[in-house]
């Protein structure tokens, strides 16, 4: 009887090791997964650029580089993940892709003073944890998003000098 409960244990020991290992495994794995998800979604918008006079996105954002240490981008350093999307005032000319909506721990995005046309992707209300959007000063148009209401975060949201239409739906979470 004691060998059995003796065997017991040391399965049961094996058990929670191998528990624990494939737990592990399956963290770094994911965060592997979500930074290079990032990525993909930032080359999918460096795409979407058709005018970048200075090259900055185009001599820094490459696959080559840490994402986190790209011009325009913030990461945070406890899950390595893409919190801020600064690139106000570069000139810039395209339009914003969906693919910004698979930045899921975005809290920042500032794409300010240069030539963002088209409309936005409704993709962008996927961003649950958006705090600021900054998008004044650029081109864009169609209108007013109605998901700028779902964004259960959002603090400060900047839409002027655009040529949006319409009206701005229950926004009354942003006035705080």
């Amino acid at each position: 009887m004691e060998r059995t409960d003796h065997l017991l244990k040391c399965a049961s020991m094996s058990f929670v090791m191998y528990c624990i290992f494939a737990m592990m495994s399956f963290i770094a794995i994911e965060a592997t997964t979500n930074i290079n998800t990032d990525q993909s979604s930032l080359l999918a918008f460096k795409a979407h650029i058709t005018n970048d006079p200075h090259n900055l996105l185009g001599n820094n954002w490459t696959a080559s580089t840490s994402v986190c240490n790209w011009v325009g981008i913030t990461c945070d350093s406890q899950n390595n993940r893409v919190i801020a999307l600064n690139l106000s005032s570069m000139s810039l000319t395209g339009t914003i892709p969906p693919h910004i909506g698979n930045l899921s721990f975005l809290v920042l995005l500032r794409l300010r003073d240069n030539n963002f046309h088209g409309s936005l992707p409704t993709e962008l209300a996927q961003l649950r944890r958006l705090e600021i959007l900054h998008l004044g000063l650029n081109s864009l148009e169609g209108d007013i998003p109605t998901w700028l209401s779902s964004l259960p975060k959002l603090q400060i949201l900047h839409l002027i000098s655009n040529d949006f239409t319409g009206t701005i739906y229950d926004i009354s979470h942003l006035l705080r």
